[in-house]
């Protein structure tokens, strides 16, 4: 196979030639006449092809001297065509007139248009020229192209490139023989045709034996060679004339772009404008310099789908290179691409984002795009969802990718719940870049309070940090534990990350006195909210020697750090700690231990004075909490604290809206002993009761029932006051008592509308305090009123009759059970004061407290001190037997129990018939009676063996009673 040999003309060379001969067109015009310089031209064309016939025909019978004496003349004749040429006026070249001359004497000549130089032909365009187009008149044009008109200048034409190869027309020479396409790389083979390399390529390839004879394409004139040259000339020209016409259709283009209305139209033109901008970068330059770019940013709001997915597809393109972004990001694009990225349809979805993917790869776009509202959200979700479109969750993932190069986008997508790349760089990124994006945690938890789950490697960072050297690295990251921390799921992830052993450190051993930033309340912030979380403090280890959370050393430690010249912050933290791990027994064990052992109640009881409201709430609850375990020393600590208890009484006053921490005061009162005559009398001083008093009227009156704390602090007000109950034998106590009518007032409590079950229990046990004092302050009546005694059932039928009068003037009552005169106020008699029918009443409550409190106060009118038969005389007109019954039904407990068997036999002993048969007809009583026979407590047990007895279920040895059958 011969080898194509291929000789290169220098293009610069030949450029220069041509602008030469151009120049001298009027300097070497010897010849006017275009006839005869026609004439001139092909006869040296037909001499120099006789010169190349001679040279076929007899090349072995020339001699060396023949040879160079016809190259001579073949070189003559060459310079010839050349001058002859460059004689020709430029303007000539677009003249019909001349081209039909120019073909004409060719054609008498015998010469075929295939033998017309390649530079002549080039002035022969395909179509007419119209280089002088008016633009109004294209403009019109380009209007009513998809309308009514289609023709400009005379003629018609259906797309947008015809008209720019009418405007700036293509030459026949432009194309090769072979394809009838434009040639990119014009050569010239032996027989004088220029052709595309590519296509005579392929066309001498079909002829590999070098032996066998092969013709010209075109011409069909046998070819000895195989070499083409090329011909940079007419390539030159060729490439200039398309980035013409190229730039002629951006224009045209840019121009349809701007006055067309018609979708067809729109997108023909954006079809062959990304057609254009693939072909070449200066194409794209010049439709970002006419604004093509700025329009396309408009179309994205184009109510066409399909519009505004070949505007993204050419934006695209666009946006291929550095320059091309920035122009791009100038636009308003940016933002319009954001809201099609929740387009209905996943073509849509797609062209945007792959716009956005583009743009993502310029650094100087990454914080526009990240800026502009709601493009992290849609991404982040883009690609959680993978599932729903998972090109668009792959491409979502590329961009957050991009746009993590900038630090400010790493926030915007944390903000958005994608916090993978803050952790990341956090992990993984420079000292500089882990203290940003400490900050970033910072801001976002603390002014935003937003939740965050982080990792274990992200809290290993953290707490090396936070043990760090640098004062500013340990602010930081005690700043951002302190609230990941509150989050409870990461509280088990800082566990594990050994954070529990750098905070016990930090608190108990480590000291830095240079530090400008205290970190010890950070610390104790950032274990109180571990240790609140839930976690098991019984097998969390504090330091190197073993010591767990729950341990002696740990806790002492905490309760000998709680002093009242230690910032509030640090004594808040600490305090609930010491709450949060006395919520597990042995825990709670050890700090009542370690309190009572080293005297340090008086350090909690201080505290509960802080201005700091959290702090004194939260010492309160620990008081509150402890004082079933050391209340008495609570009580004598806050009596001996001066002007404690004035602060209390008026902490619990009433003032506008009920807030927590006075609920918890009242809280306290009502659950410290109860018999702590110290802090009794203390609160009786300051004048508690008065004050209590007007706060239950004020909840009672719907005031501050809104508030949530209205409940607990309507308990506390109630406990508080029952408290006093347990110490009248002190007389100021007692004459508080009689003068505020609390027997009174604890029945209006038990059968009040609003009271809840605790208010009924307290009001229940107050009572049974009050009533056992009846019978010592119950007096004998004088001997002329005996006559004048009320029948005591009728005084049940109207048990108001006289709480409202003044002692001085109410008449003379005497109480048949307690055997004396009585009233609520002076005696706090419960059949004076109304409260037995209700305390009968709560006998059908399902809470067993306040069946049980009920039971208690009942039990005291059955005591051997008073009347018993009155007594059960009055309760049988009350219906008591039915309600016992019915409560030891339902109840099951030992102390219930034992108290309504109290009560059973005291009826069947001392009631009537009726009452007896009651009684004894109720089939569920020996069921009772045996279940707490075998199960129940001592004193149980020997309750019911006495009913047993008197049943006839059990023998009895004494056979002082009745006999009685069922």
């Amino acid at each position: 196979m011969l080898s194509v040999a291929t000789i290169n003309v220098s293009q610069e060379n030949s450029m220069e030639s041509v602008r030469a001969t151009m120049e001298r067109q009027t300097a070497r015009r010897t010849r006017t006449d275009v006839t005869q310089m026609i004439e001139s031209l092909f006869s040296s064309v037909k001499l120099a092809k006789d010169l190349s016939a001679r040279c076929k025909g007899r090349a072995l019978q020339l001699t060396d001297d023949e040879m160079q004496n016809i190259a001579q003349d073949l070189e003559n004749a060459l310079q010839n065509i050349y001058d002859d040429l460059g004689r020709i006026p430029a303007s000539a070249f677009a003249s019909n007139a001349y081209m039909d001359v120019f073909i004409k004497s060719q054609s008498m000549r015998g010469y075929s248009e295939a033998d017309i130089p390649i530079n002549v032909a080039c002035s022969r365009p395909r179509r007419r020229s119209f280089r002088d187009y008016d633009t109004p008149k294209l403009a019109d044009f380009l209007q009513g192209m998809y309308h009514e008109s289609h023709e400009y200048g005379g003629q018609i034409f259906n797309t947008l490139p015809e008209v720019a190869e009418y405007i700036e027309p293509v030459y026949d020479a432009f194309f090769c023989p072979l394809t009838n396409e434009i040639m990119t790389d014009p050569v010239t083979i032996q027989s004088g045709v220029t052709c595309d390399r590519r296509a005579i390529q392929e066309y001498i390839e079909k002829f590999p034996d070098s032996s066998e004879p092969f013709c010209c394409p075109v011409t069909k004139m046998p070819m000895q060679s195989k070499t083409v040259m090329s011909n940079a000339s007419l390539r030159s020209v060729i490439e200039e004339w398309t980035m013409r016409n190229e730039a002629m259709r951006v224009r045209i283009a840019r121009t349809a772009l701007s006055l067309s209305t018609a979708d067809a139209m729109v997108l023909e033109t954006l079809h062959e404008l990304k057609l254009l901008a693939k072909l070449r970068g200066k194409n794209r330059e010049l439709m970002h310099k006419i604004g093509v770019t700025k329009f396309l940013a408009r179309l994205l709001d184009n109510h066409s789908a399909q519009i505004q997915c070949d505007a993204l597809e050419l934006l695209c393109l666009l946006a291929e290179d550095e320059e091309g972004r920035d122009i791009v990001g100038k636009t308003k694009a940016i933002a319009r691409t954001i809201k099609l990225l929740s387009s209905n349809t996943s073509v849509g979805r797609h062209a945007a984002i792959s716009f956005l993917l583009e743009l993502s790869k310029s650094h100087l776009l990454l914080e526009n795009i990240g800026s502009t509202p709601g493009t992290i959200l849609i991404l982040t979700t883009m690609k959680i969802n993978n599932s729903d479109d998972p090109i668009a969750s792959e491409k979502a993932g590329a961009v957050l990718k991009n746009l993590e190069k900038c630090t400010k986008n790493i926030k915007y997508m944390a903000e958005s719940g994608y916090l993978e790349p803050l952790q990341s760089h956090l992990v993984d990124g420079s000292e500089e870049m882990q203290m940003e994006m400490v900050s970033f945690l910072s801001e976002l938890v603390q002014e935003q309070e937003l939740t965050i789950d982080i990792t274990r490697s992200t809290s290993e960072i953290l707490i090396k940090m936070a043990h760090s050297c640098n004062p500013m690295v340990r602010k930081a990251a005690f700043d951002v534990l302190v609230q990941l921390s509150l989050h409870r799921p990461n509280s088990k992830v800082l566990v594990d990350a050994g954070a529990v052993p750098v905070m016990i450190e930090e608190l108990f051993i480590r000291k830095v006195d240079d530090e400008p930033v205290n970190s010890m309340a950070s610390a104790a912030t950032i274990l109180a909210n571990i240790v609140e979380s839930g976690i098991d403090p019984d097998t969390t280890v504090v330091n190197k020697e073993g010591h767990l959370l729950t341990s002696k050393y740990s806790i002492y430690n905490f309760v000998h750090m709680l002093k009242c010249f230690m910032p509030d912050d640090l004594n808040l933290s600490i305090i609930r700690i010491l709450l949060a791990l006395t919520e597990l027994p042995k825990p709670l064990a050890t700090v009542v231990a370690v309190i009572r052992e080293n005297h340090r109640g008086h350090a909690i009881v201080e505290l509960m004075s802080s201005p700091m409201e959290a702090l004194s709430l939260a010492a309160t609850r620990l008081l509150i909490t402890l004082s079933p375990h050391i209340g008495h020393t609570i009580a004598e600590r806050l009596c001996k604290t001066q002007g404690q208890p004035r602060k209390l009484v008026k902490s619990i006053s009433h003032a506008g809206r009920i807030t927590e921490r006075q609920a918890a005061m009242a809280m306290l009162l009502a659950k410290l002993p109860y018999r702590n005559t110290s802090l009794n009398v203390a609160l009786v001083q300051e004048g508690a009761v008065p004050a209590i008093l007007s706060a239950i009227k004020e909840v009672q009156n719907g005031a501050a029932r809104s508030s949530r704390h209205a409940v607990p602090y309507m308990e506390g007000l109630v406990g508080a006051l029952v408290r006093l109950t347990g110490t009248l034998y002190s007389p100021e106590v007692l004459k508080v008592a009689m003068d505020h009518n609390l027997a009174l007032v604890l029945t209006e409590l038990l059968t009040g509308p609003a009271g809840s079950d605790e208010v009924q229990r307290l009001a229940a046990v107050g009572l049974e305090n009050l009533s056992y004092l009846s019978i010592k302050l119950s007096q004998p009546p004088p001997d002329e009123l005996l006559s004048k005694k009320n029948n005591i059932l009728k005084l049940l039928k109207d048990p108001k009759a006289h709480s409202n009068k003044k002692s001085s003037h109410q008449q003379v009552n005497v109480c048949l059970v307690h055997r004396g005169v009585c009233s609520p106020a002076s005696t706090f008699c419960l059949l004076e004061a109304g409260a037995v029918e209700g305390l009968l009443s709560c006998l059908e409550n399902d809470n067993v407290r306040v069946v049980e409190a009920a039971l208690g106060a009942l039990c005291t009118l059955l005591d051997e001190r008073v009347d018993v038969e009155k007594s059960v005389a009055a309760l049988s007109e009350l219906d008591a037997a039915r309600r016992v019954l019915g409560a030891l039904r339902q109840h099951r407990q030992n102390v219930l129990w034992q108290k309504c068997f109290c009560v059973v036999e005291k009826l069947l002993e001392h009631g009537d018939d009726r009452c007896v048969r009651e009684v004894t007809g109720d089939r569920v009583l020996p069921t009772a009676l045996v279940s707490a026979f075998h199960r129940g407590d001592a004193s149980t047990k020997q309750a019911a063996e006495s009913i047993l007895r008197r049943l006839h279920k059990m023998p009895d040895y004494s056979a002082t009673y009745v006999s009685m059958e069922f």
